[in-house]
């Protein structure tokens, strides 16, 4: 079927060009090898296509309608490579971008609403969810995730941004409770899990200015997987949550949470821009940029 498409491209070029030898110029081969899919293909189709005279070509009757069948798919092979070198160099067609609601809220949003508005022949779809997701098996051109390292190396992962961990309570919660001056005071409190069904949460601590490192182990009697929801438990006094500072915009912040324990931090994690280990279109390019350019006024964040 391939040799079939090749020798009906050569034959469209042959008509149009006029002659073996123009097609042979055109399609960078030899005038004997234009001759031979000629005779191929008219051996294939079980007709005459061409008459050939030594001073012209001219097309059968069979030859004129096979030729506009033809033509046809060459026309479609020449839209069908317009339009891939559209997708892959212009800012057309479909975008998938995967992150988290927190994060598409708090940043992704902002940080590319101008520019989906500067592309409108751009469509977009977010994938907002905290789950894992397959980037081949659900199509995503770009995932946004937070991680302490990433070792896939089917992936190429482009850090934007540093966020840190942060254990937080509102003042009303601080001012009912036991008084938090170290670690350890941790044991006495609640927590809020973002991890169902795990009743204790393990936190690692380590001091700022001395580098000592401490684990204390939690009580967690409230849960969710939300982590809006687990937010507004830890605002209304719930207990004490560990929230990423991506999570926590600074209006919020200004509204009432306090940090738990400001001498100590929790891990850091750093932000990706993940994709495919693969070139990449020049809207997947573009939109990593944009982002980058917006994560980069904020090292720590």
């Amino acid at each position: 079927m391939l040799d079939s498409l090749r020798s009906m491209a050569i034959f469209v070029s042959v008509v149009d060009k006029g002659s073996f030898s123009g097609a042979a110029r055109e399609l960078g081969i030899t005038t004997s090898a234009v001759s031979q899919q000629i005779r191929i293909l008219e051996s294939e189709v079980g007709t005459i296509l061409l008459h050939r005279s030594t001073r012209k070509l001219s097309l059968t009757e069979a030859g004129s309608v096979f030729y506009q069948s033809c033509n046809e798919m060459v026309q479609a092979a020449k839209r069908g490579r317009v339009r891939i070198n559209e997708l892959r160099d212009e800012l057309v067609g479909d975008l998938r971008i995967a992150t988290t609601p927190e994060l598409g809220l708090n940043h992704i949003l902002p940080a590319l609403s101008g520019w989906l508005q500067a592309h409108p022949s751009l469509t977009v779809h977010f994938e907002a969810d905290n789950r894992y997701i397959d980037l081949i098996e659900e199509r995503i051109d770009i995932a946004i995730r937070l991680s302490s390292g990433l070792a896939d190396s089917t992936l190429i992962a482009r850090p934007m941004a540093r966020a840190r961990l942060v254990l937080c309570a509102s003042p009303e919660y601080l001012k009912n409770h036991l008084p938090i001056n170290t670690p350890a005071d941790l044991e006495q409190h609640d927590t809020i899990g973002l991890t169902l069904n795990k009743e204790l949460q393990e936190r690692h601590l380590r001091h700022r200015v001395t580098g000592e490192m401490v684990h204390a182990r939690m009580k967690s009697r409230i849960q969710t997987n939300n982590v809006f929801l687990m937010r507004s438990l830890v605002a209304n006094g719930h207990g004490i949550g560990a929230l990423m500072s991506v999570d926590m915009p600074q209006a919020f912040i200004d509204g009432g949470l306090v940090e738990v324990l400001p001498d100590w931090e929790l891990p850091t994690y750093t932000l990706y821009a993940i994709t495919l280990r693969r070139e990449q279109p020049l809207k997947v390019v573009r939109c990593i940029e944009t982002l980058m350019q917006y994560f980069s006024q904020m090292p720590l964040i």
